[in-house]
């Protein structure tokens, strides 16, 4: 039985950074009626992360959890190092390491920073992996003004 392609997107940060670029891409996922994974490897970026997502605007907070705390599965943004889909997301959002397997999501988004060779050079080869194995994928990068361009 064939599985269905993850639509992989890569997101090219040039002028903001993840803690901007972050909470907005969450947000459209939770306004699709997904839920969401983020994955980190760095186990202080997660906790950043967690302080900034219910932080990040004064009259708003997207509701999140980290996945060591009690129930995951009731997150609708969960982060997690392992990256185990605890939640039954249906994006996956990769903010640094490799996406792993993609079996179960409809979308893996890959944000990387465009600043950083060797984060520009390990995106390169997730897009070549991806591409090789049957996904979709689609490059975006920032527009001279807020927001993004979908490229080729």
């Amino acid at each position: 039985m064939s599985r269905e392609p993850c639509e992989v997107w890569f997101y090219h940060l040039e002028r903001s950074s993840l803690d901007q670029v972050l909470p907005e891409l969450l947000e459209k996922t939770l306004a699709r009626g997904w839920r969401a994974l983020v994955r980190s490897e760095d186990s202080g970026l997660l906790e950043r992360l967690d302080e900034k997502l219910w932080t990040y605007r004064d009259e708003a907070f997207l509701p999140h959890g980290l996945a060591a705390e009690p129930l995951p599965e009731r997150q609708p943004v969960l982060l997690s190092a392992d990256g185990a889909n605890l939640n039954g997301a249906q994006a996956l959002f990769v903010v640094d390491g490799e996406p792993g397997d993609l079996e179960g999501f409809a979308r893996c988004i890959l944000i990387f920073d465009g600043q950083s060779e060797p984060a520009v050079s390990a995106a390169r080869g997730v897009w070549a992996r991806a591409k090789a194995a049957g996904h979709l994928v689609t490059y975006w990068r920032q527009g001279e003004s807020r927001g993004w361009v979908k490229q080729g």
